[in-house]
């Protein structure tokens, strides 16, 4: 079975039930994706929105700034799209060539614009901590500090109509607790541990690759120091100041 279909799961401590909206089923991995990456692209890069149905295709399966990291098949968004148009998450417009594709994703769950960022980015990115969703949101929507941030996610667990979000139990050794959608369900307590692995693996990555930068920023340094020397040694010897 596709890891794209859907999977409904029965409500856990973690929270009291999941998203109850009766206008908004639980969505399947990829149809949250697809979601997420239209709103992204949307504000990111506005000259490419609308999308078409090959672009995105690479942004669902994009393997910078996703987790988890996808693979889906033309065909799986193409079927994830028409889900979503029968919900009235996805509009279908002509342009050009091809078909193209717009979220209408604010309207149909009535949340501010800050919101509709918030979820985007955790439908793309999986389990954050407020400080890492506003500097994740950036490109989307600014926030003033991370009250705001939080001011929004308390909004989106508290609604009426049926949570949207949820604040996960602290990981051992974590300062900040994350934060997780519930577009696709509550989260078990499996999932949570696997993607707080996920997260840790991410963190050790970006250590790594940091400590490699600063090494290379050094090197280049002491190039370009020996460079100069030459460079004024050869004007000296040209007599160019």
């Amino acid at each position: 079975m596709s890891i794209f279909r859907r999977q409904y799961s029965a409500p856990t401590s973690l929270a009291e039930s999941p998203m109850t909206s009766p206008s908004l089923r639980q969505l399947s991995l990829l149809e949250a994706r697809v979601l997420g990456v239209l709103v992204e692209k949307q504000r990111a890069v506005p000259d490419t929105y609308p999308l078409t149905l090959n672009a995105l295709v690479a942004g669902c399966n994009q393997k910078s700034s996703r987790d988890p990291v996808l693979n889906a098949s033309e065909a799986e968004v193409q079927l994830a799209i028409e889900e979503l148009r029968s919900l009235s998450l996805v509009v279908e417009s002509s342009g050009g060539r091809a078909m193209r594709y717009a979220h209408n994703f604010g309207r149909v769950l009535q949340i501010p614009s800050e919101s509709v960022a918030l979820l985007a980015v955790l439908m793309l990115r999986g389990p954050q901590t407020a400080g890492e969703l506003r500097i994740n949101c950036d490109r989307l929507q600014r926030f003033v500090d991370i009250s705001a941030v939080e001011g929004f996610l308390n909004e989106m667990a508290e609604r009426s109509a049926g949570a949207l979000v949820i604040e996960l139990p602290r990981q051992p050794g974590a300062r900040e607790n994350r934060w997780m959608h519930l577009l696709c369900g509550t989260p078990t307590p499996e999932s949570i541990a696997s993607g707080a692995s996920r997260a840790q693996s991410r963190d050790d990555i970006t250590s790594g690759e940091l400590a490699a930068l600063k090494t290379n920023v050094a090197r280049l340094e002491d190039e370009l120091t020996t460079l100069k020397a030459i460079v004024a040694k050869l004007c000296a010897e040209l007599g160019v100041s």
